[in-house]
């Protein structure tokens, strides 16, 4: 059974003001707003040929959510970004391939988010049954000491050859190695749709110096904005990022340029404030911004996938996408947790702020 508005009101507990919200800054009559028909609206207005819009509705059209305008992705890539170990140990049977795309099908998701490995092992069985998104880097994290960087697995052909309606990767902006990360992704995306695939661009920030003062800024609305309008200048799709906790980051970095009606006009301390933000910098959300769901603690990861839903909602972004707080429990609980996550999507009475 669906939840209903005072299910998502009791989920929230001390959060629930988040449900009567009003956005002050950035008003959603200037936001292009999900809808069921995004494909003909937005997308077949940009350069995109007719089979990235083909790949594009085979996302919008899957699932619980189908036709809604809004997306819950299944993501597990984290057998190599965070080891497979620290990831499937607290549920081995997502070592099993197979098990991974159930779960994404038993969940109602509109498409399942993996790495070349995963799904080509299995994608003879299940290509033509959800949409595939082959993430085509990942900082391998093995070398010692640990580096951040993101480095190619494979060819978006062979993405393709797989059956592949989307790829996706991570710039860590910020790094180092941003420059190189910037122009391989690019390019990777140019012939991903010269292909006809998709494009989702997870845009993380990585940089030591992006901590001051006890304070974590890579998740600073301004910062990680400005990460979401370098993704959609590489024409990314559908941007990833992380909800934003809290802004300032150039202030307090006194790094780079920035203006001051961001924080007095364009944000404020509210979550869905700073959310969309982040939706303003993907180009007013002609290009989708989907918010990571974070990582699994147990008994809270019901009432933290469901808050992280409706900030996403409210705030104008285009859905979430979830991993760890599905795959690392029962089936039947991550089932429980994906569907939850969707609910909020579908009920009527969460609105736009």
């Amino acid at each position: 059974m669906a939840l209903t508005l005072n299910d998502i009101e009791q989920q929230l507990g001390p959060h629930a003001g988040l449900l009567i919200h009003k956005c002050e800054t950035i008003h959603k009559e200037a936001l292009h707003l999900p809808t069921g028909d995004v494909v003909d609206t937005i997308y077949a207005q940009t350069n995109r040929n007719n089979n990235v819009l083909r790949s594009i509705q085979s996302i919008i059209g899957h699932g619980r959510l189908a036709n809604t305008g809004y997306v819950s992705i299944l993501p597990v890539d984290q057998g190599i970004e965070h080891s497979a170990g620290a990831s499937f140990a607290p549920n081995p049977i997502y070592f099993d391939p197979e098990n991974i795309v159930k779960l994404a099908i038993e969940g109602g998701c509109n498409a399942v988010a993996s790495t070349y490995g995963v799904l080509a092992a299995v994608s003879r069985k299940y290509a033509h049954k959800i949409p595939f998104i082959v993430k085509i880097n990942h900082n391998e994290f093995l070398s010692y000491p640990n580096k951040f960087d993101q480095i190619m697995f494979g060819s978006v052909e062979e993405a393709a050859a797989l059956g592949a309606v989307a790829v996706g990767a991570t710039i860590y902006f910020g790094s180092d190695e941003s420059a190189r990360q910037i122009v391989e992704v690019a390019q990777a995306f140019e012939r991903a749709h010269e292909l006809g695939l998709a494009t989702i661009l997870w845009c993380y920030l990585r940089n030591g110096e992006f901590k001051k003062d006890g304070v974590d800024y890579h998740t600073s609305a301004d910062l990680s904005s400005q990460a979401n309008h370098l993704g959609v200048t590489i024409q990314a799709d559908i941007i990833k990022q992380k909800l934003p906790t809290n802004n300032g980051g150039y202030n307090a970095l006194k790094f780079g340029k920035t203006h001051a009606k961001v924080y007095s006009d364009l944000t404020s301390d509210n979550p869905i404030d700073l959310t969309r933000y982040q939706v303003a910098n993907c180009y007013m959300g002609r290009m989708g911004l989907i918010n990571s769901g974070g990582e699994s603690k147990g008994a809270t990861d019901m009432a933290e996938a469901i808050t992280t839903a409706v900030i996403n909602k409210r705030a104008g972004g285009m859905g979430l996408i979830s991993g760890r707080k599905a795959f690392q429990k029962p089936m039947k609980e991550g089932v429980a947790l994906l569907n939850a996550i969707q609910d909020v999507y579908l009920c009527k009475d969460v609105t736009v702020a």
